[in-house]
């Protein structure tokens, strides 16, 4: 089972907690497919939300495929993501508490299928933004001073 990342949502991790992490299928037309194969997905601003017991993929953005003149696809329409009926119930629940967002993370191939990759997320506020930077940068120092000493 490979994995074959197209695109990454990179501010997710840097802008919100995530909690727990889901996949989902999602409905495209042929173009589309073959476009984001070529990796030409983003995912920047995009969100999902629960519409009538359905999940749909809001602003994710893919390039046209160029060689398709015979479909005029909007770029930055509205997806549908298949997911089990149970598990878009818990995700009802879990979003209605407050603070919660389903952001996704990735895009990725798995077996010849495109599947997303979605997040129960809790957004940052900035002094949470703040503090992490300064513990990275903290423990990157220490791994500093412990080569340093090594040699």
């Amino acid at each position: 089972m490979e994995k074959k990342i197209v695109c990454q949502n990179r501010k997710a991790r840097h802008d919100y907690f995530l909690d727990e992490i889901y996949e989902a299928g999602i409905v495209l037309f042929g173009p589309e497919v073959k476009s984001l194969r070529e990796g030409r997905g983003s995912l920047k601003d995009s969100y999902a939300r629960v519409k009538n017991g359905e999940l749909f993929l809001h602003n994710m953005h893919i390039t046209a495929y160029p060689f398709a003149h015979h479909l005029d696809i909007d770029p930055a329409r509205t997806r549908k993501l298949l997911m089990q009926k149970r598990e878009i119930k818990r995700l009802i629940g879990k979003t209605e508490e407050k603070g919660y967002s389903l952001i996704p993370i990735s895009i990725y191939l798995l077996r010849g299928i495109i599947k997303v990759e979605l997040a129960l997320a809790k957004g940052k506020k900035k002094y949470d933004k703040r503090y992490v930077l300064k513990e990275r940068e903290m423990k990157k120092e220490l791994n500093q001073l412990k080569k340093k000493n090594h040699y």
